[in-house]
């Protein structure tokens, strides 16, 4: 496993010894926009390397290169959509790798919180600010109806909620939810969400005084609203899903 400062035991850069490693060996960049809580995201990773029985290599990449190098990238985001964005696309050239490596060659992609949003067509937080458009929909407000009692709903979202496979997703749902059964909690904070989406590209939802859209993808590219790496079990199966994941 290599640490999150992307480098190996020996200073080299990170994932550069996995082209010469271990067979079925998945060498997974974590991009740092400026804005994720990538500790947390390296830990799971390795938590769910075993549970996947897949041997990770994971770094976290602000150089491209080590995004060039990886056959599975995880994109994780918090804060503002627009700072997330920022701080992308302050890293020379990496917005046109991801674009490349992801919709160029179909290496697989999972977006966490923030790093889901920024997928988006735009974000509608601090203004308007282009997203890389890799799903249908904004990122908007969140107006959640009142509780069973009248009282108005707390923003942000903050803490466990139930995840609902998505109508379009039903007759087996979605392969990073495989193991994934009803009523399984993940941990949400936000306050921004996702609106105007395509059906088809929804692969769960939760309620929070109404549907809000938990989990998108699309081909190749996978996002949840919620952090995978602190929900847990349920977390940690996702995350072992895309491991293994051949979409």
């Amino acid at each position: 496993m290599i640490g999150s400062d992307g480098r190996d035991a020996e200073g080299r850069g990170g994932l550069d010894r996995s082209r010469h490693g271990t067979a079925g060996t998945r060498r997974v960049a974590v991009v740092d926009p400026g804005s994720g809580n990538l500790a947390s995201v390296l830990r799971a990773l390795e938590r769910a390397s075993a549970l996947a029985e897949t041997p990770v290599e994971a770094a976290v990449a602000r150089d491209p290169a080590v995004v060039a190098r990886a056959d599975r990238i995880v994109l994780p985001g918090q804060g503002a959509f627009a700072a997330c964005m920022r701080g992308l696309g302050a890293l020379p050239g990496m917005v046109d790798t991801l674009e490349e490596r992801v919709r160029g060659r179909g290496v697989p992609l999972l977006g966490i919180c923030v790093g889901m949003q920024i997928m988006a067509e735009r974000g509608l937080e601090h203004g308007e600010t282009p997203g890389l458009g890799w799903i249908q929909g904004e990122i908007a407000p969140m107006a959640p109806s009142p509780g069973a009692d009248g009282a108005p709903l707390p923003l942000p979202q903050m803490g466990w909620n139930t995840l609902e496979a998505a109508a379009a997703a039903a007759g087996g749902g979605h392969p990073l939810l495989a193991g994934v059964g009803p009523g399984a909690h993940a941990y949400f904070v936000h306050s921004y969400a996702l609106r105007s989406g395509a059906a088809e590209e929804v692969a769960a939802t939760t309620d929070y005084g109404g549907p809000v859209v938990a989990m998108v993808a699309r081909g190749n590219v996978a996002g949840t609203q919620f952090h995978v790496e602190k929900s847990a079990e349920v977390g940690l199966r996702i995350l072992a899903n895309f491991l293994r994941w051949e979409p």
